[in-house]
């Protein structure tokens, strides 16, 4: 991530006034591996990200094993990002309004206990209905705990060591983004998916105790504004502030338009990966972790790429080359006969998308002034997937009536197309 510099005028032209500077904690300054604080929040977030990973293979395989239907397994992520997607309106005000340590703890015990319902529910009998209650409540907390985790990290280690923290947030993401498909899958084809999810619950529960030991540097307001300056506007007008940053900006501005496509086209991908490989391919359950954790390999091999790539070609070849590969991938996904097939692309995806996704989030924090750097980011992430969760349905829907291939094939191509139009917009030259 990349901050202005912080003054304590306002900025010209907006009554947004420029945050405070404030006492750093005493760590900062010292190599992160001796900060304390960093040391347990790294923990903590690595632990809250193997959860999600958990989450994203046993709730569909819970499904799976109770309906055997691809369409509600598209259903319950619809509903999932549906609920992201409207907690996305409103995350960025919230955070700027809470005591953000206390949010993320509050974050982890909720999801904590909604995960935790499910396996004890799940002993008298499948009760698919609860997943359709208990995914859309987390996903929304899981929006909040996401803008807060972006929003904090400066207060942690300062301004200097911003990028290399960040660097080592985003390693160990997604070294948890390989072992939790891996193991959620091996403890799903052992155990059953319910197991699976008690496992997610648990590593909740742990991330919400590191956060219990974690110190962030006192501040006059969460956003440097004083609280109760930020509290006299209103939810909808922080929300418009952050569309109006992203609206006036031609770059995110077609960066938005185009994730938004994007998103609608995508969301849905992993249900048909689990879909092939269990249903078309004949594969269990420790197939699918397999596989999904070889996926998540490629977003390890993006985040150490995309730095040097970005450097290499710029913001607008790495993007758009990003987005065509992820297309060209997804495309062949249902045509792949071979497990390790399915793997290699699924990798392939994966690490351009998260190539992508790296860069417009850099960008957007690099251009984003502090003080809106919580509602721009609810704003574009509201944005991007506000779709999304039909876009899943209608892919999963699509696909168990005309099978895996043809639906991919279209998605996929689609996916290239988006690429093809972002060479027309200001993408290219930025």
């Amino acid at each position: 991530m990349a901050y202005e510099a912080q003054r304590d005028e306002e900025e010209p032209g907006s009554s947004t006034p420029r945050p405070r500077r404030t006492d750093p904690p005493p760590s900062r300054g010292r190599p992160l591996w001796r900060q304390r604080n960093f040391g347990i929040f790294w923990a903590a977030q690595t632990l809250s990200v193997l959860g999600d990973s958990f989450a994203l293979i046993a709730l569909p395989l819970l499904v799976l094993q109770a309906t055997g239907s691809l369409a509600r397994m598209g259903l319950l992520t619809a509903v999932g990002g549906a609920a992201s997607v409207l907690a996305a309106v409103f995350a960025g005000a919230v955070v700027d309004r809470v005591d953000r340590r206390r949010l993320l703890i509050a974050c982890d015990l909720v999801r904590m206990v909604l995960y935790g319902v499910i396996p004890l529910v799940w002993l008298f009998g499948p009760q698919v209905w609860l997943l359709y209650g208990v995914l859309p409540l987390c996903e929304a907390v899981g929006m909040l705990f996401a803008v807060g985790y972006v929003t904090v990290v400066r207060g942690l280690v300062g301004t200097e060591q911003l990028t290399e923290a960040n660097g080592r947030l985003n390693a160990t993401a997604a070294a948890a983004g390989v072992l939790g498909p891996l193991c959620a899958g091996l403890v799903a084809a052992w155990t059953g998916p319910a197991a699976a999810v008690g496992v997610d619950a648990a590593s909740f529960g742990v991330s919400a105790v590191c956060m219990l030991f974690v110190r962030f540097a006192p501040r006059a307001g969460d956003d440097g504004v004083p609280a109760e300056k930020a509290q006299k506007a209103s939810l909808w007008q922080d929300l418009r502030i952050g569309v109006s940053f992203l609206y006036g900006h031609p770059v995110l501005r077609s960066l938005t338009a185009l994730l938004f496509v994007f998103s609608f086209l995508t969301l849905g991908m992993t249900d048909l990966v689990i879909y092939h490989v269990k249903h078309d391919l004949g594969h269990d359950d420790g197939t699918v972790g397999t596989v999904m954790a070889v996926g998540a390999l490629g977003t390890i091999t993006g985040a150490l790429l995309v730095a040097r790539i970005r450097r290499g070609l710029g913001f607008g070849p790495t993007w758009t080359g990003a987005v065509a590969v992820c297309g060209l991938a997804f495309a062949g996904l249902g045509w792949a006969r071979d497990v390790s097939v399915v793997a290699a692309l699924s990798a392939a995806f994966l690490a351009c998308g998260g190539i992508a996704g790296t860069c417009s989030m850099s960008l957007r924090q690099e251009v984003t002034p502090e003080p809106l750097l919580g509602r721009v980011t609810a704003a574009f992430w509201t944005l991007q997937y506000s779709a999304a969760p039909i876009g899943a349905a209608v892919l999963t829907w699509a696909a168990e009536r005309r099978g895996t291939a043809p639906v991919g094939l279209v998605a996929g191509a689609s996916c290239v197309l988006i690429a093809v139009v972002a060479l027309f917009t200001p993408i290219r030259r930025s």
